[in-house]
């Protein structure tokens, strides 16, 4: 890719992880030698059945249903098949007489009549009804070969219909939309027996359910098979090729993808970009997204407000906030309107530093650009308050929540909190905790590990153990600075027997952070003993 022009970009930083992991799509095999399709045929009808059958036929094409009714008991599995073989070249009636039959005799229904539908539904390319069909079919049974013998009522149905690679494309885009990777993975692997491949589209929903899930690992895998399967990717499978190796840190690869679009025929968009920059920034490369920022404009591609707030985001998390700043400067220059996310974004910054002075002024401006406020807004400016010792203008501001129809959550109650601690008010922040525990919200690591050491700071050893008892019961672990800091308390002040009871109980809970050293409270609580 010529125009990106970066090829030293990468030695500019470090590889984040040079070591390569070994990858494999699952039950992945070479390119097998294509096996003939099966030849499916059903009995004649004969008799009783063909007249039937070619009653109920005329009933439908002259949609007489009123005369139809008297023999909806009568219409077995075998004589529905050949009544919907015989509506093939109408796919509205067929898919009318399906779901009347559903209503009127839904035993007539076998995945051999499923499938002639289906068959006739994407052969007329009504993917999003045969999907919702796949969908029905699989939730009515909780049979873990329900989905192997769809692909064969399919696949033996498939000559018998005159069908097209569609119908098993539809079953593998269903399974992708529906998170099951297993069964996705099983129908890919058996079309490429059959000599099917899946469209680009339905190998992209798939590759998305795969990130969706966090397993970029096998999305890479999958993409390698897509290539070794003959289905050319556009930029949008390539886009989350480029998410999936950012994932897994692994950027020089993810540049590399980017590079080689053009020699593919493809133009990298502005996701391609963001993607790329996204991935920088989570591993604190900021010099390199920027420079990934910088190549947008040369490959004619413009950045937009996720550009941006990206690489703001970027800097705040590393408290670098006076480059955070500049980027939102650069973004008014590039006529590209902040919205609520840039704000929220700034403001949590400066709240994380106590610059309630700078988050003020943010919220004012984004009062007069007419941006609305949420929860997070209102969240940062809290923060911003507590952090800095201003706690009843925090407490005012959550008085406007209910003006503003915004209920306050648990990183509310958390800032709050925060402040108390600051001002090394631990009974007014326990009340706040009991509060937040009362209105339904759930407290994470730092609320506790604050509270616990805002306790140990007033010397309540006993308030901190009842935060450390009510953290345990939560299933969740604290650090072990915090726990040095409570158990060296609770040491001091001879209470060496209760530390060690609840080391041991944190033990056999699983619960005992890495670090921590309990042997210095079981020496500790020796010596108490030998003294005494």
């Amino acid at each position: 890719m010529r125009k990106i022009g970066c090829g030293r970009l990468w030695s500019l930083t470090e590889a984040a992880n040079k070591k390569e992991s070994t990858r494999m799509f699952v039950r992945s095999s070479p390119a097998p030698i294509r096996i003939p399709l099966p030849h499916g045929s059903i009995p004649e009808a004969k008799g009783e059945d063909l007249d039937l059958i070619n009653v109920a036929h005329s009933h439908l094409i002259h949609s007489e249903w009123d005369k139809l009714h008297p023999l909806s008991y009568s219409l077995t599995p075998f004589r529905v098949k050949h009544i919907l073989l015989k509506l093939q070249n109408d796919h509205v009636l067929s898919l009318r007489f399906f779901n009347w039959l559903l209503k009127h005799n839904p035993s007539s229904h076998t995945l051999q009549t499923h499938s002639i539908l289906l068959h006739t539904l994407t052969k007329n390319r009504r993917f999003k009804t045969a999907e919702t069909i796949f969908r029905k079919l699989l939730s009515s049974s909780s049979t873990i070969h329900l989905p192997s013998k769809i692909f064969e009522a399919l696949l033996h149905s498939y000559r018998l219909c005159n069908s097209s690679p569609s119908v098993f494309d539809s079953l593998f885009k269903t399974f992708a939309h529906t998170n099951k990777l297993r069964n996705a993975t099983d129908t890919f692997i058996r079309m490429k027996v059959y000599g099917f491949f899946p469209t680009v589209e339905s190998c992209n929903a798939f590759l998305s359910s795969l990130l969706h899930l966090q397993r970029p690992d096998i999305a890479l895998s999958f993409y390698r098979e897509m290539r070794r399967g003959y289905v050319y990717p556009n930029v949008y499978t390539l886009n989350m090729v480029i998410c999936a190796y950012c994932k897994l840190g692994e950027l020089q690869k993810a540049l590399e993808v980017l590079e080689k679009m053009k020699d593919m025929g493809l133009s990298p968009n502005v996701v391609s970009f963001n993607t790329l920059i996204s991935g920088c920034c989570n591993k604190g490369l900021l010099g390199m997204a920027l420079k990934v920022k910088s190549l947008m404009g040369n490959n004619g591609v413009h950045p937009n407000v996720v550009t941006f707030n990206t690489l703001i985001n970027g800097f705040c998390k590393e408290r670098k906030l006076h480059e955070a700043n500049g980027i939102f400067a650069e973004m008014k220059v590039a006529n590209v309107a902040p919205n609520v996310v840039t704000y929220n974004t700034l403001l949590n910054g400066y709240g994380q530093v106590g610059n309630c002075e700078m988050g003020g002024r943010l919220y004012e401006e984004m009062v007069r650009n007419e941006v609305k406020p949420d929860i997070l807004t209102y969240n940062a400016l809290i923060l911003g308050l507590c952090k800095d010792g201003k706690t009843k203008k925090a407490a005012g501001l959550v008085r406007e929540l209910d003006k503003e129809n915004l209920v306050p959550n648990a990183s509310t109650f958390s800032a709050l909190i925060t402040g108390q601690c600051v001002r090394n008010n631990s009974e007014r922040a326990f009340h706040i905790y009991t509060t937040m525990i009362r209105g339904g919200c759930s407290p994470n690591q730092n609320t506790f590990q604050m509270l616990i050491s805002a306790f140990c700071k007033n010397k309540d050893f006993d308030g901190a153990v009842q935060v450390l008892r009510d953290m345990l019961d939560r299933l969740i672990t604290p650090d072990s600075g915090t726990l040095s800091e409570l158990y060296s308390g609770l040491c001091r002040c001879g209470k060496n027997r209760l530390a060690l009871d609840l080391c041991n109980e944190m033990e056999a809970r699983h619960l005992l952070p890495e670090g921590f050293d309990k042997e210095k409270i079981a020496i500790s609580h020796s010596e108490n003993e030998t003294s005494n």
